[in-house]
């Protein structure tokens, strides 16, 4: 039996970040350090990851395309219980409201507690962001909605746009401009809309390209779209934000694999010198080319 990824995540913003395996009752972490060479190979079907901590009931194989790696009911459960879905009114815990940055032209604002600090920005792929107010939920979410329609920006952005710009991020002045703008734009609402429960919070720019291992060219030309089964990815670890990590290969050169395509399988050990042996698509500017090598 091999170890199921539960998938990447962001607990330290000084550090790397680290992958969490479960295999039956056991658990455990990793955290592989840029120049690291990592390698696996996914086998048999993959199944569910359940909702909510829950397993799923049905045991139900899902595709290996899906980056959500649960059947449609449980989604919907999952879905359910989030913050995003607005139907936690009770809920007694501070949040906090952000604009984040992921490249030119790409900032959103959204809301996460208050006790997760900034993991949330870095799970997300945040270049840079700032915190604007902190308080109750709702209050949180209707200054998030204000924002929205005031500011012109969205909530959610793809994250196959946030992958398209990392290769040829600007400068940090010119990455920090963009949020002081909206930020200042922001606080000018104070009074017109924003609720008065919501406290705001002074600017400041926090900048991920270090941590992210995005402060040198970092040029991504294929992007894994599936695991299959027998399929193998390896390779050595030069980046990683938000859910990708960005491999060097020996078959296709800089690849970034979604580390939620990973989640559902049983995956093994495998040689990192065996490069890329699942379906991929090419983002390097020449088109989108799928196919398995």
């Amino acid at each position: 039996m091999g170890w199921q990824c539960t998938g990447l995540r962001w607990p330290d913003a000084r550090g790397l970040p680290v992958l969490g395996w479960r295999r039956g009752g056991a658990v455990r972490v990793s955290a592989p350090a840029y120049g690291t060479e990592l390698g696996f190979r996914a086998a048999g079907r993959r199944g569910c990851v359940g909702a909510r901590g829950n397993v799923c009931p049905v045991g139900a194989v899902v595709s290996g395309r899906s980056t959500g790696a649960r059947c449609p009911e449980c989604a919907r459960l999952d879905r359910a219980h989030s913050v995003a879905a607005d139907t936690i009114v009770d809920d007694p815990r501070t949040y906090r409201v952000y604009l984040a940055w992921f490249g030119p032209g790409m900032v959103k604002v959204g809301i996460t507690a208050e006790e997760r600090e900034a993991a949330r920005l870095r799970e997300q792929g945040a270049v840079v962001f700032s915190w604007l107010g902190r308080g109750p939920l709702m209050a949180a979410r209707r200054t998030e909605e204000l924002l929205r329609s005031a500011l012109g920006v969205p909530d959610r952005i793809p994250y196959a746009r946030k992958r398209a710009v990392r290769a040829v991020l600007p400068g940090a002045a010119e990455r920090r401009a963009e949020v002081t703008e909206l930020y200042g734009r922001a606080v000018a609402l104070e009074g017109a809309g924003w609720p008065e429960s919501l406290e705001r919070l002074p600017f400041e720019a926090v900048d991920h390209t270090g941590v992210f291992g995005l402060d040198g060219a970092v040029e991504v030309a294929w992007a894994v779209t599936e695991l299959v089964d027998g399929g193998v990815v390896g390779g050595r670890l030069v980046a990683a934000a938000g859910p990708d990590l960005h491999l060097e290969t020996v078959t296709h050169g800089a690849v970034v694999l979604d580390t939620r395509l990973m989640t559902g399988w049983e995956l093994a050990g495998a040689d990192p010198g065996a490069g890329v042996d699942v379906p991929v698509a090419d983002i390097g500017g020449g088109g989108v080319q799928g196919g398995l090598f």
